[in-house]
């Protein structure tokens, strides 16, 4: 039989299925886009081709019209037929066969309609009308919308994200889409966990609607099933009758045990089918018990601190821009948990669906806004904040990767804390999600909180930096002594000043992520009755939008656009390995080894979590450290290459080795290796789906040549688009073999018009034919065309041999538009990081004495708010020296081993003090600045029941983080000017538990 033949009976078979109450379709099929006869596959922007292409501040906005034809099967004569939009950008309003059906307008969230009084028998034409104008008005109102703003919402526009259509008969459940329908969808859930027993009571709530003319009885039933289809569980929900144009909703719950419990990096995934009479709707979900209290995070009983990233929503690709097939959100997302990250926190506005259901099956736990940008609204503003907030969690309350919803990237009122919260009970009384906001420590309503670039310490709510560590570095420059030899922060102005902090090179891009979680780790859980939950730094991934470097995007991303690790990557592996204290064993060199036989090389850095480092060439050991910066990252200066191999090996404090890592040099360039990236279940031949393919240049035994930029051009043959890659512009040529180039600077070679033009540096290689590999590397995409067949791709580049590859799409049926093939069919949970351990996450180290009052030299009434637990309220002495001190009354006497306060001003004020333990000194010098807290270890301390800090001189006032800042400069920390005064946020007395 003929392959033609065989797909004509394949599709025949597919829209001949024994009819049931509901059928669910990909309707993302052949849209006609603009004035284009050319037919797409949906997602799709209308201007993809700028993703990454030109500035965010520069991206296209218009109204473009999408149209598509379709037919509905036979057997949907008679049923409502319902359409579910993922998502578009901004408005959209919708029409079918000329009659308008409805509009959604925040740009944001899911958005669907009833189709059926406008259905036709045979041949349907609908249209959307959509409309990205940066400032885009409510018909309605006239407000824009907060969120669409051009410094972090990269302006994607027209249908960028999956469309369904649904038919069910007039019982049936509803959709979760509340605007358009109002209407609840399904909710399951779990409550009274036993963790250990593995088990939990699980309930299912769904909203069924009865849209006939007379009453109907149906019996409810709910089907709990494993990952691998087994029936897990089934149990009954009771018979009902619905009145005629009637809406209900249906409870049923039953004890379950044999439970796997979904967590970090273990992606376990139920899927509970609610069967109301012949209408029966599947929901993927998982179920973990959660705790918010303490100042920590609990998963599964489990303590966990936060370390992951802060990634914009949009998680964009050059060429393609958000409008990825699934498995790419998997890939994209997994890396993010590979790295050592257990949060995401998506930034200013909720991610579409297609992100979320990812999350829940990589295990990778995350922070859900509704939309804002970085003020706190009012008015209509708020209003909108909160009906996408209210849409957002009835929406995606079933997964359980959704463990914050974040209300603002502001302070929010305590009036707008409680409503956000009365929202949160009303749709999601049980999912346990903790509903907060940024710079919430002092508000009761909310759950949890924390700052941007600065560090917090709660013993009540969880505190956790929502944007930490702003660097940017770009991929392609090693270190200032290694081609293309860019000095370590040459670059444009930033504010009018130097940007060093964001011109880095990879080197130090590594390094300053240790330096920057050091501040984290440090307050860690353990380390006193208050701690900090952790943090996420932005972003994971190279982005489209606010940048400050060179660049006219940002690269702050420990992966680059293309998701090849930066070794920021792998320093992150080596410390968050964990949930807190639990670190798994490793140690990675930061840079490569292809240095010149006897050449010194000025800085090598290792992140290990070890406690001694030693540095081996040739079987000796060259160098040995025990004394690491910030916990992980040991320097070493002046190591002369002497051997081919360099190795890092870690040791314990018993001196057991328990990790390596070895740099090999590269030999001469010998050819280019291809590597396919692919959808796991195939490459579909869709019009949607892409291919990675990795580019390197090797040397003869396979090792990547890490000093080679040479440019490649390709070329593809069969049925798929080039979509390409990204790559640094370099106007002054490409220059392979380091001892050819001299060293001088980008800027010297390009001109200073440079930084001043970024139209010069946006010439970034997107969608070309040709790009350079960077350090040895890169990748190109691939996107295939709705037919299916062989694809060939070759490489070829100056001095190197040709190399090919042959990928296969394959076939996707279609019929009238229809298909019953979802994006993310196939994709399978991740489960590496394995079930949540029974054991301790941490052993505590430090406890508090706490203290039971406190005397001062000035300004004696305020004296408490120095240890009162407020970090919004502090002390400060009168300018005078004898007056600049403060005397603390401990409830004990102790032998205090260390000091642990946030001062005024900490992150640009020093202060000089000295600290008695009773009438002893016990410790004198200059408190270093820093992003938070202040530690003073009391060597030798004498048992005291009194402690007193005293200014010795005038404090010196510098920033020292003045990169660390934010978009709006207004919420940086504000400056405390050098004087006699001493200044107190807060004190803590702590001692080791022995």
């Amino acid at each position: 039989m003929s392959k033609s033949r065989m797909f004509t009976m394949a599709a025949a078979l597919l829209m001949a299925a024994t009819a049931t109450a509901r059928e669910t379709y990909n309707f993302n099929a052949g849209w006609l886009m603009g004035d284009s006869r050319t037919k797409v596959t949906l997602p799709r922007a209308w201007n993809e081709d700028e993703a990454f292409r030109v500035s965010v501040y520069q991206m296209s906005d218009s109204v473009v019209w999408y149209r598509k034809d379709f037919s509905l099967p036979a057997d949907a004569a008679g049923k409502r037929v319902f359409i579910e939009f993922e998502g578009a950008r901004q408005a959209a309003e919708v029409w079918l066969n000329g009659h308008r059906v409805g509009l959604s307008e925040n740009g944001v969230m899911a958005f669907g309609f009833d189709l059926t009084p406008y259905i036709r028998k045979g041949k349907n034409r609908i249209e959307v009308r959509t409309d990205n104008s940066w400032d885009y008005r409510e018909q309605a109102t006239g407000s824009t919308f907060q969120w669409n703003a051009k410094s972090f919402n990269a302006n994607y526009g027209g249908l960028t994200r999956n469309v369904r259509l649904h038919i069910v008969g007039d019982v049936y459940q509803t959709l979760p889409l509340y605007s358009s329908l109002g209407t609840t969808g399904t909710y399951v859930y779990a409550t009274q966990y036993d963790i250990p027993g593995r088990e939990a009571t699980v309930s299912a709530a769904t909203e069924v609607r009865n849209d006939g003319s007379t009453p109907a009885t149906v019996d409810y039933t709910v089907i709990v099933e494993e990952m691998d289809g087994s029936e897990l569980a089934r149990f009954s929900g009771g018979r009902h009758t619905l009145g005629p144009h009637s809406t209900r909703t249906l409870v049923a719950s039953q004890r379950l045990s044999g439970l796997h419990f979904w967590s970090w990096g273990y992606g376990y995934l139920y899927r509970v089918k609610t069967v109301v009479g012949t209408d029966t709707v599947a929901t993927t979900t998982g179920f973990r018990k959660t705790e918010f209290a303490r100042g920590m995070i609990m998963l599964n009983d489990r303590v966990m601190q936060v370390h992951g990233y802060a990634q914009r929503s949009t998680n964009e690709w050059p060429g393609v821009g958000s409008a990825v097939p699934a498995w790419l959100s998997d890939y994209s997302n997994s890396l993010l948990v590979e790295s050592g990250g257990n949060m995401v926190r998506w930034m200013h506005v909720t991610p579409w669906r297609q992100d979320v259901e990812s999350c829940d099956r990589v295990g990778l736990p995350q922070a859900l806004p509704a939309g804002d940008a970085e003020k706190t609204p009012s008015g209509r503003w708020w209003e909108q904040r909160m009906e996408l907030m209210r849409d957002a969690i009835i929406y995606n309350r079933n997964s359980p990767s959704v463990m914050f919803y974040e209300c603002g990237n502001r302070r929010i009122t305590a009036e707008q804390m409680a409503l956000m919260k009365a929202l949160r009970n009303e749709y999601d009384p049980y999912g346990g999600r903790a509903i907060g906001s940024r710079e919430m420590l002092d508000q009761p309503e909310a759950e949890y909180g924390g700052e941007m670039l600065y560090v917090n310490r709660s013993d009540t709510k969880p505190m956790w930096s929502m944007e930490y560590c702003r660097d940017e570095g770009h991929r392609l420059y090693w270190n200032s002594w290694s081609y293309p030899f860019h000095k370590e922060g040459d670059g444009p102005l930033h504010r009018g000043h130097p940007a060093r902090e964001y011109n880095r090179n990879a080197d130090e891009f590594a390094a300053e992520m240790v330096r920057r979680w050091y501040d984290y780790w440090r307050e860690r859980p353990g380390q006193g009755t208050k701690s900090n939950a952790g943090g996420v730094k932005i972003v994971f991934s190279d982005t489209q939008t606010h940048g400050r470097s060179a660049d006219n995007y940002r690269v702050s991303g420990v992966v680059d656009a293309m998701r090849i690790p930066k070794d920021a990557f792998y320093a992150h592996q080596v410390m968050w390995d964990c949930w807190v204290d639990d670190l798994k064993p490793r140690t990675h060199i930061v840079g490569h080894w292809n240095y010149d036989s006897g050449q010194e090389v000025p800085t090598v850095y290792v992140v290990s979590n070890a406690a001694r480092v030693d540095l081996v060439q040739g079987g000796k050991v060259v160098a040995s450290a025990d004394a690491p910066e910030s916990r992980f990252l040991f320097t070493f200066k002046g190591v002369r290459h002497t051997a081919d191999t360099l190795t890092a090996m870690g040791y314990d404090a018993d001196g057991r080795e328990v990790s390596r890592h070895s740099l090999v040099k590269a030999g001469a360039p010998a050819r280019l290796r291809l590597t396919p990236i692919v959808n796991p279940t195939g490459w579909k031949a869709d019009g949607a789906d892409v291919a990675l393919v990795q580019v390197e240049v090797v040397d003869e035994a396979g090792r990547r040549c890490p000093l080679d930029n040479r440019t490649v051009s390709f070329s593809v043959k069969g049925p798929a688009e080039w979509r390409g890659g990204i790559a640094m512009n370099k106007p002054f040529g490409t220059v392979t073999n380091q001892l050819a180039l001299n060293t001088k600077t980008i800027d010297d070679q390009v001109g200073s018009r440079a930084w001043g033009d970024k139209s010069l540096l946006g010439l970034n290689h997107v969608l070309a034919d040709t790009l350079p590999v960077e350090c040895g590397v890169n990748r190109v995409m691939l996107r295939s065309l709705p037919k299916s067949g062989r694809v060939r791709l070759v490489a070829r580049a100056e001095g190197l041999p040709e190399a090919g590859i042959e990928l296969e799409t394959q076939a996707v049926g279609v019929v009238g538009g229809l298909s019953r093939q979802m994006p993310s069919d196939g994709l399978m949970p991740v489960l590496t990081r394995g079930e949540t351990p029974a054991t301790p996450s941490f052993v505590p180290s430090l406890r508090e004495v706490a203290v039971m009052s406190a005397e001062a030299g000035s300004n004696r009434a305020d004296a408490r708010l120095s240890f009162d637990r407020n970090e919004n309220s502090s002390w400060s002495s009168k300018a005078h020296a004898d007056s600049a001190w403060i005397s603390y009354r401990l409830v004990e006497q102790a032998a205090i081993d260390q000091l642990c306060m946030k001062m005024k001003g900490f992150r640009t004020t020093s202060y000089p003090i000295a600290v008695y333990a009773g009438d002893s000194l016990v410790w004198r010098g200059v408190t270093p600045k820093g992003l938070g807290y202040v530690h003073i270890r009391l060597r030798n301390c004498p048992p005291a029941q009194t402690y007193t800090i005293r200014l010795t001189g005038m404090s010196e006032a510098k920033d020292a983080f003045a990169g660390v800042t934010e978009l709006d400069s207004s919420n940086d920390e504000k400056a405390v000017r050098g004087s006699r005064s001493l200044k107190i946020i807060e004190a803590e007395f702590l001692k080791k538990i022995e």
